[in-house]
Protein backbone atom coordinates (compact mmCIF):
# COMPACT_ATOMS: atom_id res chain seq x y z
CA UNK A 1 0.00 0.00 0.00
CA UNK A 2 1.52 3.59 -1.03
CA UNK A 3 2.18 5.86 1.70
CA UNK A 4 -0.69 8.11 0.93
CA UNK A 5 -3.10 5.35 0.91
CA UNK A 6 -1.70 4.41 4.43
CA UNK A 7 -2.39 7.41 6.01
CA UNK A 8 -5.82 7.53 4.15
CA UNK A 9 -6.94 4.46 5.58
CA UNK A 10 -5.47 5.35 9.37
CA UNK A 11 -8.07 8.14 8.87
CA UNK A 12 -11.10 5.98 7.85
CA UNK A 13 -10.14 3.68 10.92
CA UNK A 14 -9.87 6.39 12.99
CA UNK A 15 -13.46 7.95 12.37
CA UNK A 16 -14.68 3.87 12.60
CA UNK A 17 -13.18 3.72 15.61
CA UNK A 18 -14.27 6.69 16.60
CA UNK A 19 -8.69 6.28 17.36
CA UNK A 20 -0.60 15.40 29.94
CA UNK A 21 1.57 16.15 31.44
CA UNK A 22 3.36 14.03 33.57
CA UNK A 23 3.69 13.95 37.67
CA UNK A 24 6.16 12.47 39.93
CA UNK A 25 4.70 9.55 41.65
CA UNK A 26 1.59 10.15 43.63
CA UNK A 27 1.71 13.63 42.46
CA UNK A 28 -1.99 14.87 40.36
CA UNK A 29 -1.54 15.67 36.49
CA UNK A 30 -0.83 19.12 35.29
CA UNK A 31 -4.26 21.57 35.57
CA UNK A 32 -5.63 22.82 32.06
CA UNK A 33 -4.09 25.69 31.22
CA UNK A 34 -4.26 29.40 32.81
CA UNK A 35 -6.49 27.79 36.03
CA UNK A 36 -3.75 27.38 38.58
CA UNK A 37 -5.36 26.20 42.43
CA UNK A 38 -6.84 29.38 44.12
CA UNK A 39 -5.00 30.52 46.99
CA UNK A 40 -7.21 33.66 48.52
CA UNK A 41 -10.84 35.56 48.01
CA UNK A 42 -8.61 37.93 46.06
CA UNK A 43 -7.57 35.25 43.29
CA UNK A 44 -10.67 34.58 42.77
CA UNK A 45 -11.39 38.09 41.35
CA UNK A 46 -7.71 38.35 38.87
CA UNK A 47 -8.07 38.13 35.30
CA UNK A 48 -4.94 36.30 35.15
CA UNK A 49 -6.16 33.22 36.37
CA UNK A 50 -8.98 33.14 33.70
CA UNK A 51 -6.68 32.83 30.33
CA UNK A 52 -7.09 29.39 29.09
CA UNK A 53 -7.61 29.54 24.85
CA UNK A 54 -5.10 27.51 23.46
CA UNK A 55 -4.81 28.06 19.56
CA UNK A 56 -3.70 25.33 17.63
CA UNK A 57 -1.82 26.47 14.78
CA UNK A 58 -1.10 23.54 12.98
CA UNK A 59 1.72 22.67 11.09
CA UNK A 60 2.83 26.39 11.39
CA UNK A 61 6.62 27.00 11.09
CA UNK A 62 8.64 28.23 14.07
CA UNK A 63 8.96 31.76 12.67
CA UNK A 64 5.57 32.39 12.22
CA UNK A 65 4.09 30.69 15.13
CA UNK A 66 6.47 33.13 17.06
CA UNK A 67 5.08 36.21 15.13
CA UNK A 68 1.48 34.81 15.66
CA UNK A 69 2.25 34.92 19.63
CA UNK A 70 3.22 38.39 19.60
CA UNK A 71 1.14 40.16 17.16
CA UNK A 72 -2.12 38.34 17.54
CA UNK A 73 -2.61 35.47 20.42
CA UNK A 74 -1.02 37.55 23.48
CA UNK A 75 -2.62 40.84 22.74
CA UNK A 76 -5.88 39.28 22.35
CA UNK A 77 -5.90 36.84 25.62
CA UNK A 78 -4.78 33.49 24.54
CA UNK A 79 -3.18 31.25 27.03
CA UNK A 80 -1.47 28.95 24.99
CA UNK A 81 -0.26 27.72 21.74
CA UNK A 82 0.08 24.42 20.42
CA UNK A 83 2.51 23.34 17.51
CA UNK A 84 3.50 20.54 15.88
CA UNK A 85 5.82 17.63 16.71
CA UNK A 86 9.34 19.47 16.32
CA UNK A 87 11.79 15.85 16.15
CA UNK A 88 13.46 14.46 13.68
CA UNK A 89 11.16 12.93 10.79
CA UNK A 90 11.12 10.65 8.01
CA UNK A 91 10.70 12.87 4.39
CA UNK A 92 8.81 11.57 1.83
CA UNK A 93 8.08 12.03 -2.12
CA UNK A 94 5.50 14.87 -2.15
CA UNK A 95 5.88 16.11 2.03
CA UNK A 96 2.62 14.84 3.45
CA UNK A 97 1.56 16.27 6.30
CA UNK A 98 2.09 13.27 8.18
CA UNK A 99 5.60 12.86 8.09
CA UNK A 100 6.45 14.66 11.50
CA UNK A 101 3.91 11.73 12.82
CA UNK A 102 6.81 9.51 11.98
CA UNK A 103 9.79 10.18 14.16
CA UNK A 104 13.13 9.01 13.36
CA UNK A 105 15.48 10.52 16.38
CA UNK A 106 15.03 13.32 18.88
CA UNK A 107 17.32 16.09 17.94
CA UNK A 108 14.77 18.94 16.83
CA UNK A 109 15.52 19.06 12.96
CA UNK A 110 12.15 19.04 11.78
CA UNK A 111 10.58 20.62 8.15
CA UNK A 112 9.31 23.49 10.90
CA UNK A 113 12.61 25.04 11.33
CA UNK A 114 15.64 24.45 13.47
CA UNK A 115 16.54 23.90 17.15
CA UNK A 116 17.32 27.70 17.69
CA UNK A 117 14.78 28.32 16.01
CA UNK A 118 12.31 26.44 17.80
CA UNK A 119 13.86 27.76 21.14
CA UNK A 120 13.51 31.18 20.15
CA UNK A 121 10.09 30.60 19.37
CA UNK A 122 8.90 29.40 22.62
CA UNK A 123 11.03 32.70 24.09
CA UNK A 124 9.48 34.60 22.50
CA UNK A 125 5.45 33.20 22.81
CA UNK A 126 6.42 32.67 26.65
CA UNK A 127 7.23 36.85 26.94
CA UNK A 128 3.84 37.45 24.63
CA UNK A 129 2.58 35.72 27.37
CA UNK A 130 1.69 32.84 25.60
CA UNK A 131 2.36 29.41 26.90
CA UNK A 132 3.46 26.83 24.30
CA UNK A 133 2.27 22.77 24.43
CA UNK A 134 4.22 20.79 22.08
CA UNK A 135 2.65 17.78 20.46
CA UNK A 136 4.34 14.64 21.36
CA UNK A 137 4.80 11.75 19.13
CA UNK A 138 6.15 8.91 21.27
CA UNK A 139 4.51 5.66 20.51
CA UNK A 140 6.06 5.10 17.79
CA UNK A 141 8.83 5.67 15.67
CA UNK A 142 8.51 5.38 11.81
CA UNK A 143 7.06 2.84 9.63
CA UNK A 144 8.78 3.62 6.06
CA UNK A 145 11.45 5.26 4.22
CA UNK A 146 15.44 4.95 5.20
CA UNK A 147 15.92 8.98 5.24
CA UNK A 148 15.05 12.42 7.50
CA UNK A 149 15.04 15.88 7.44
CA UNK A 150 18.17 15.85 9.91
CA UNK A 151 20.28 13.80 7.04
CA UNK A 152 19.71 9.95 9.31
CA UNK A 153 19.66 7.20 7.69
CA UNK A 154 17.51 4.49 9.18
CA UNK A 155 16.01 1.27 8.58
CA UNK A 156 13.23 0.04 10.53
CA UNK A 157 13.86 -1.24 13.87
CA UNK A 158 17.16 0.79 13.81
CA UNK A 159 16.98 4.42 14.67
CA UNK A 160 19.80 6.30 16.52
CA UNK A 161 18.34 6.16 19.68
CA UNK A 162 16.74 2.81 19.25
CA UNK A 163 17.00 -1.05 18.01
CA UNK A 164 15.54 -4.03 17.47
CA UNK A 165 15.02 -5.14 21.36
CA UNK A 166 13.16 -1.72 21.91
CA UNK A 167 10.29 -2.39 20.01
CA UNK A 168 6.92 -4.83 20.21
CA UNK A 169 6.98 -8.05 17.80
CA UNK A 170 5.18 -11.02 17.45
CA UNK A 171 4.69 -13.81 19.08
CA UNK A 172 6.03 -12.31 22.24
CA UNK A 173 4.33 -9.15 22.54
CA UNK A 174 2.07 -9.03 19.72
CA UNK A 175 -0.18 -12.05 18.97
CA UNK A 176 -0.62 -11.04 15.26
CA UNK A 177 1.73 -12.54 12.76
CA UNK A 178 1.74 -9.36 10.58
CA UNK A 179 2.52 -7.43 14.06
CA UNK A 180 -0.56 -4.91 13.36
CA UNK A 181 -4.09 -4.61 15.23
CA UNK A 182 -6.83 -6.94 14.10
CA UNK A 183 -8.83 -6.42 17.24
CA UNK A 184 -8.99 -2.79 18.19
CA UNK A 185 -11.30 -3.60 21.17
CA UNK A 186 -8.34 -5.83 22.54
CA UNK A 187 -6.36 -4.01 25.21
CA UNK A 188 -2.98 -6.29 24.36
CA UNK A 189 -3.06 -5.73 20.13
CA UNK A 190 -3.75 -1.51 20.59
CA UNK A 191 -0.66 -1.20 22.91
CA UNK A 192 1.69 -4.45 22.02
CA UNK A 193 1.40 -4.51 17.97
CA UNK A 194 1.99 -1.87 15.24
CA UNK A 195 -0.60 1.51 14.27
CA UNK A 196 -1.02 0.63 10.58
CA UNK A 197 2.88 -0.48 10.53
CA UNK A 198 4.68 2.02 12.61
CA UNK A 199 7.52 0.73 14.93
CA UNK A 200 5.78 0.58 18.15
CA UNK A 201 8.19 1.58 20.81
CA UNK A 202 8.69 -1.03 24.05
CA UNK A 203 7.04 1.69 26.39
CA UNK A 204 6.99 -0.87 29.26
CA UNK A 205 11.10 -0.86 28.98
CA UNK A 206 13.44 1.53 31.35
CA UNK A 207 15.54 2.24 28.35
CA UNK A 208 12.77 3.74 26.32
CA UNK A 209 10.78 5.21 28.88
CA UNK A 210 14.37 7.24 29.92
CA UNK A 211 14.76 8.03 25.83
CA UNK A 212 11.54 9.64 26.32
CA UNK A 213 12.14 11.49 29.22
CA UNK A 214 15.19 13.04 27.93
CA UNK A 215 13.40 14.47 24.88
CA UNK A 216 10.64 15.59 26.56
CA UNK A 217 12.00 16.82 29.45
CA UNK A 218 14.73 18.81 27.04
CA UNK A 219 11.74 20.50 25.72
CA UNK A 220 10.39 21.31 28.99
CA UNK A 221 13.88 22.96 29.77
CA UNK A 222 13.16 25.17 26.80
CA UNK A 223 10.41 26.36 28.52
CA UNK A 224 7.39 24.23 26.79
CA UNK A 225 4.52 23.86 29.40
CA UNK A 226 3.08 20.66 28.25
CA UNK A 227 2.11 18.01 25.53
CA UNK A 228 -0.52 16.91 23.42
CA UNK A 229 -0.11 12.84 23.38
CA UNK A 230 -0.14 11.85 19.75
CA UNK A 231 -1.74 7.95 19.96
CA UNK A 232 -1.63 7.91 24.20
CA UNK A 233 -4.18 5.15 23.41
CA UNK A 234 -1.65 3.03 21.96
CA UNK A 235 0.64 3.78 24.97
CA UNK A 236 -1.82 2.37 27.52
CA UNK A 237 -2.19 3.87 31.42
CA UNK A 238 0.48 2.48 33.11
CA UNK A 239 3.41 3.29 30.26
CA UNK A 240 1.84 6.91 30.33
CA UNK A 241 2.14 7.18 34.52
CA UNK A 242 5.68 5.59 34.43
CA UNK A 243 6.74 8.03 31.57
CA UNK A 244 5.12 10.94 33.67
CA UNK A 245 6.64 10.38 36.70
CA UNK A 246 10.27 10.67 35.16
CA UNK A 247 9.07 14.20 33.68
CA UNK A 248 10.50 17.52 35.57
CA UNK A 249 8.66 20.90 36.04
CA UNK A 250 8.12 23.45 34.12
CA UNK A 251 9.92 26.68 33.90
CA UNK A 252 6.82 28.33 35.94
CA UNK A 253 7.33 25.63 38.55
CA UNK A 254 3.94 23.86 37.55
CA UNK A 255 3.65 20.31 36.28
CA UNK A 256 3.24 20.06 32.95
CA UNK A 257 -0.17 19.74 31.42
CA UNK A 258 -1.03 16.99 29.20
CA UNK A 259 -3.74 15.88 26.54
CA UNK A 260 -4.02 12.58 25.55
CA UNK A 261 -5.55 11.62 22.07
CA UNK A 262 -7.70 8.26 23.39
CA UNK A 263 -10.44 8.29 20.70
CA UNK A 264 -14.05 7.33 21.41
CA UNK A 265 -15.79 3.95 20.38
CA UNK A 266 -13.22 1.50 22.37
CA UNK A 267 -14.61 -0.07 25.70
CA UNK A 268 -13.08 -0.80 29.50
CA UNK A 269 -9.71 0.09 29.43
CA UNK A 270 -9.35 1.73 25.74
CA UNK A 271 -12.17 4.13 26.44
CA UNK A 272 -11.52 8.18 27.11
CA UNK A 273 -12.87 7.42 30.70
CA UNK A 274 -10.21 5.19 31.79
CA UNK A 275 -7.17 7.69 31.06
CA UNK A 276 -8.43 10.66 33.32
CA UNK A 277 -6.08 9.56 35.96
CA UNK A 278 -3.31 10.67 33.51
CA UNK A 279 -4.67 13.63 32.40
CA UNK A 280 -6.77 15.79 30.44
CA UNK A 281 -8.54 14.08 26.95
CA UNK A 282 -8.65 15.33 23.32
CA UNK A 283 -12.18 16.49 22.80
CA UNK A 284 -13.54 14.77 20.24
CA UNK A 285 -16.99 13.86 21.87
CA UNK A 286 -17.48 17.62 21.81
CA UNK A 287 -16.50 18.32 18.09
CA UNK A 288 -18.99 15.61 16.89
CA UNK A 289 -21.58 16.96 19.08
CA UNK A 290 -20.94 20.56 18.12
CA UNK A 291 -21.33 19.25 13.92
CA UNK A 292 -24.76 17.39 14.55
CA UNK A 293 -26.23 20.96 15.97
CA UNK A 294 -24.33 23.02 13.64
CA UNK A 295 -25.37 21.02 10.96
CA UNK A 296 -28.60 20.31 12.27
CA UNK A 297 -30.14 22.67 15.64
CA UNK A 298 -28.00 24.18 17.97
CA UNK A 299 -31.23 24.29 20.12
CA UNK A 300 -30.16 21.19 21.09
CA UNK A 301 -27.78 22.56 22.61
CA UNK A 302 -29.28 23.88 25.69
CA UNK A 303 -27.26 22.00 29.12
CA UNK A 304 -24.25 21.92 26.56
CA UNK A 305 -21.65 19.36 28.24
CA UNK A 306 -24.03 16.77 29.94
CA UNK A 307 -22.89 13.55 29.06
CA UNK A 308 -19.39 14.72 27.38
CA UNK A 309 -15.79 14.09 29.30
CA UNK A 310 -15.76 16.13 32.51
CA UNK A 311 -15.05 19.93 31.79
CA UNK A 312 -11.68 20.04 33.84
CA UNK A 313 -10.55 16.68 31.29
CA UNK A 314 -11.20 18.07 28.17
CA UNK A 315 -9.24 20.29 25.73
CA UNK A 316 -12.49 20.92 23.70
CA UNK A 317 -12.27 21.73 19.74
CA UNK A 318 -14.01 22.17 17.01
CA UNK A 319 -12.13 20.23 14.85
CA UNK A 320 -8.23 19.02 14.37
CA UNK A 321 -6.39 18.20 11.54
CA UNK A 322 -7.68 14.38 11.56
CA UNK A 323 -11.07 15.40 11.54
CA UNK A 324 -11.56 17.68 9.13
CA UNK A 325 -9.94 15.54 6.49
CA UNK A 326 -12.17 12.26 7.31
CA UNK A 327 -15.01 14.63 7.58
CA UNK A 328 -16.56 13.56 10.96
CA UNK A 329 -16.26 17.49 12.19
CA UNK A 330 -16.63 21.09 10.80
CA UNK A 331 -13.70 22.64 9.14
CA UNK A 332 -12.55 25.81 8.16
CA UNK A 333 -14.91 25.21 4.56
CA UNK A 334 -17.70 25.17 6.35
CA UNK A 335 -17.24 29.10 6.63
CA UNK A 336 -19.59 31.32 9.01
CA UNK A 337 -20.69 27.98 10.47
CA UNK A 338 -17.45 27.30 11.58
CA UNK A 339 -17.06 30.41 12.77
CA UNK A 340 -20.22 30.17 14.80
CA UNK A 341 -19.29 26.69 16.52
CA UNK A 342 -15.74 27.83 17.47
CA UNK A 343 -17.68 30.99 19.04
CA UNK A 344 -20.24 28.42 20.95
CA UNK A 345 -17.46 26.75 22.32
CA UNK A 346 -15.62 29.63 24.05
CA UNK A 347 -19.15 30.79 25.23
CA UNK A 348 -20.01 27.76 26.62
CA UNK A 349 -17.86 27.40 29.48
CA UNK A 350 -17.17 23.71 28.91
CA UNK A 351 -13.65 22.64 28.99
CA UNK A 352 -10.14 23.98 28.07
CA UNK A 353 -10.93 25.40 24.57
CA UNK A 354 -8.31 25.28 21.58
CA UNK A 355 -8.79 26.94 18.33
CA UNK A 356 -7.44 25.50 15.36
CA UNK A 357 -5.76 27.29 12.25
CA UNK A 358 -4.13 25.24 9.74
CA UNK A 359 -3.33 25.28 6.19
CA UNK A 360 -5.83 24.63 2.99
CA UNK A 361 -6.09 21.71 1.70
CA UNK A 362 -7.86 19.77 -1.85
CA UNK A 363 -6.59 16.30 -0.77
CA UNK A 364 -6.11 14.23 2.91
CA UNK A 365 -2.40 13.93 2.10
CA UNK A 366 -1.53 17.49 0.98
CA UNK A 367 1.82 19.48 2.77
CA UNK A 368 1.23 22.40 4.37
CA UNK A 369 3.18 24.77 2.35
CA UNK A 370 6.35 23.75 1.60
CA UNK A 371 9.62 24.80 -0.61
CA UNK A 372 11.18 21.76 -2.35
CA UNK A 373 12.54 20.01 0.29
CA UNK A 374 9.59 19.79 2.17
CA UNK A 375 10.46 22.71 4.62
CA UNK A 376 7.19 24.91 5.57
CA UNK A 377 7.37 28.28 4.37
CA UNK A 378 6.30 31.62 6.44
CA UNK A 379 2.19 31.58 7.24
CA UNK A 380 0.07 33.58 4.52
CA UNK A 381 -3.36 34.13 5.74
CA UNK A 382 -4.47 35.77 2.80
CA UNK A 383 -3.88 32.95 0.39
CA UNK A 384 -2.95 29.09 1.58
CA UNK A 385 -3.72 29.16 5.33
CA UNK A 386 -7.01 29.08 6.88
CA UNK A 387 -5.92 31.58 10.31
CA UNK A 388 -9.39 30.86 12.30
CA UNK A 389 -7.31 32.15 15.55
CA UNK A 390 -6.92 35.42 14.04
CA UNK A 391 -11.02 35.70 12.62
CA UNK A 392 -12.50 39.02 14.56
CA UNK A 393 -15.33 37.38 15.75
CA UNK A 394 -13.33 34.64 17.16
CA UNK A 395 -10.57 37.49 18.48
CA UNK A 396 -13.62 39.13 20.56
CA UNK A 397 -15.05 35.93 21.36
CA UNK A 398 -11.31 35.30 23.67
CA UNK A 399 -11.87 38.14 25.27
CA UNK A 400 -15.04 37.50 26.17
CA UNK A 401 -14.39 34.19 27.24
CA UNK A 402 -11.85 35.47 30.04
CA UNK A 403 -14.20 38.01 30.95
CA UNK A 404 -16.95 34.90 31.62
CA UNK A 405 -14.68 32.96 33.53
CA UNK A 406 -16.23 30.70 36.31
CA UNK A 407 -19.77 31.98 35.98
CA UNK A 408 -22.57 29.14 34.81
CA UNK A 409 -24.21 29.28 31.37
CA UNK A 410 -27.92 31.24 33.00
CA UNK A 411 -30.99 32.75 30.99
CA UNK A 412 -31.15 30.30 28.08
CA UNK A 413 -33.74 30.92 25.05
CA UNK A 414 -33.84 29.15 21.69
CA UNK A 415 -35.91 29.53 18.97
CA UNK A 416 -36.59 25.69 18.61
CA UNK A 417 -34.16 25.74 15.67
CA UNK A 418 -31.07 27.72 15.23
CA UNK A 419 -31.31 31.18 17.48
CA UNK A 420 -29.67 30.80 20.73
CA UNK A 421 -29.05 33.09 23.30
CA UNK A 422 -27.32 32.99 26.95
CA UNK A 423 -25.64 34.50 29.68
CA UNK A 424 -22.67 33.44 31.83
CA UNK A 425 -23.84 35.09 35.14
CA UNK A 426 -24.25 38.38 35.12
CA UNK A 427 -21.05 38.81 33.71
CA UNK A 428 -21.29 38.23 29.63
CA UNK A 429 -24.47 37.63 26.96
CA UNK A 430 -24.18 36.20 23.61
CA UNK A 431 -27.17 35.59 20.59
CA UNK A 432 -25.87 33.20 18.16
CA UNK A 433 -27.99 32.62 15.04
CA UNK A 434 -26.92 29.56 12.65
CA UNK A 435 -30.21 30.52 10.55
CA UNK A 436 -30.10 31.73 7.15
CA UNK A 437 -32.31 34.86 8.17
CA UNK A 438 -31.47 37.89 10.83
CA UNK A 439 -33.78 36.86 14.02
CA UNK A 440 -35.45 39.93 16.40
CA UNK A 441 -35.95 38.73 19.86
CA UNK A 442 -37.04 39.93 23.03
CA UNK A 443 -34.69 38.00 25.78
CA UNK A 444 -33.72 38.04 29.29
CA UNK A 445 -29.94 38.46 29.44
CA UNK A 446 -29.24 38.86 32.76
CA UNK A 447 -27.31 41.72 32.54
CA UNK A 448 -27.38 45.05 34.48
CA UNK A 449 -29.73 47.96 33.02
CA UNK A 450 -27.29 50.13 30.68
CA UNK A 451 -26.23 49.91 27.06
CA UNK A 452 -23.69 47.99 26.08
CA UNK A 453 -21.48 48.24 22.79
CA UNK A 454 -21.53 44.60 20.75
CA UNK A 455 -17.82 43.39 20.25
CA UNK A 456 -18.98 40.98 17.66
CA UNK A 457 -19.23 43.84 15.00
CA UNK A 458 -17.39 46.42 16.82
CA UNK A 459 -16.10 47.53 20.33
CA UNK A 460 -16.06 49.32 23.41
CA UNK A 461 -12.76 51.08 22.98
CA UNK A 462 -12.76 53.71 25.63
CA UNK A 463 -16.40 52.78 26.37
CA UNK A 464 -17.12 54.81 22.92
CA UNK A 465 -18.90 51.96 20.78
CA UNK A 466 -17.40 50.95 17.16
CA UNK A 467 -20.39 49.19 16.28
CA UNK A 468 -24.42 48.43 16.88
CA UNK A 469 -25.48 48.84 20.51
CA UNK A 470 -27.71 46.88 22.58
CA UNK A 471 -30.15 48.28 25.67
CA UNK A 472 -30.87 46.57 28.43
CA UNK A 473 -33.73 47.66 30.41
CA UNK A 474 -34.42 47.61 34.12
CA UNK A 475 -35.38 44.20 33.90
CA UNK A 476 -32.49 43.24 32.38
CA UNK A 477 -34.78 42.19 28.91
CA UNK A 478 -33.11 43.71 25.56
CA UNK A 479 -35.01 43.49 22.02
CA UNK A 480 -31.97 42.24 19.80
CA UNK A 481 -31.78 42.00 15.36
CA UNK A 482 -29.22 38.92 15.73
CA UNK A 483 -28.17 38.83 11.86
CA UNK A 484 -28.21 35.51 9.91
CA UNK A 485 -25.18 33.40 10.53
CA UNK A 486 -24.03 35.62 12.92
CA UNK A 487 -23.70 36.20 16.66
CA UNK A 488 -24.02 39.21 19.05
CA UNK A 489 -21.74 39.96 22.06
CA UNK A 490 -21.23 41.75 25.29
CA UNK A 491 -19.64 41.49 28.60
CA UNK A 492 -20.14 43.60 32.12
CA UNK A 493 -16.83 45.64 30.72
CA UNK A 494 -18.65 47.03 27.40
CA UNK A 495 -20.79 49.08 28.97
CA UNK A 496 -20.87 52.73 26.70
CA UNK A 497 -20.33 55.62 28.20
CA UNK A 498 -23.56 58.70 27.53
Amino acid sequence: MSPSRIFAFAACVAAALSLLVGQPAGAEPGSPPGTPPLHSAADQHSPQHFKDVIANLWEWNWLSVAKECTNVLGPNGYAGVQVAPPQDSLTRSGHPWWEVYQPVDYKLTSRMGSEDQFKAMVSTCRAAGVKVYVDAVINHMTGQGNISYGGVSYTHYSYPDYGYADFHHYPADCPEPDNGIHDWNSFQEVTHCELLGLADLRTESDTVRATLAGYLNKLIGYGVSGFRVDAAKHIGQTDLAALESRLNNTLDGDRPYMALEVFPGSPGQLAPEAFEGQGSLLGFDTAYELKSAFMGSIALLKGFGAGLLPSDKELAFVQNHDTERNGSTLSYKDGATNSLATQFLLASGYGTPQVYSAFKFAGGDDSPPADANGYVTGTDCSTTWACVDRDPAILHLVAWHNAAARADVANWYDDGANLVAFSRGDKAWIAINNGTAAGTIDVQTGMPPGTYCDVISGSSAGGMCTGPTITVDPRGFAVVTVPAKGSLAFTLGDRAHA
